[in-house]
């Protein structure tokens, strides 16, 4: 394993890089940790039971329109996600009560994240 400092934007990261033996895979890594001091990392919140709503695509939450409890139909809006400096709205997908809320409202989420679940 070789470790490099790369900046991207004016931000210096501090990055390990594997070499790849025989075609194999690596295990997917953890992003990139800053190399300038920062703040904790907070912990993502618990995902209730139920069925689980996920990004469809990398963005920036931009509002959560449910509370924990809250009841909802298949095709509601939920949230509203921007990506690409477009807005996107996120939507129940069945019918029956919000469990837990995963993402707030500023949070910046990947492809496939949890963001709230539907009991």
């Amino acid at each position: 394993m070789k470790r490099f400092n790369v900046t991207v934007n004016g931000k210096a990261y501090d990055v390990a890089v594997e070499e790849i033996a025989n075609g194999a895979a690596p295990a997917p890594a953890a992003a990139p940790a800053p190399a300038a001091p920062a703040a904790a990392p907070v912990a993502p919140a618990a995902v209730g039971a139920g069925e689980k709503v996920t990004a469809p695509m990398p963005g920036t939450i931009l509002d959560v329109k449910v509370n924990v409890g809250d009841t909802v139909s298949r095709g509601q809006v939920i949230m509203i996600l921007e990506a690409m400096k477009m807005e996107n709205d996120i939507v129940a997908s069945c019918d029956g009560k919000i469990t837990s809320i995963v993402a707030k409202k500023g949070d910046t989420v990947n492809s496939g994240d949890a963001l709230a679940t539907i009991a």
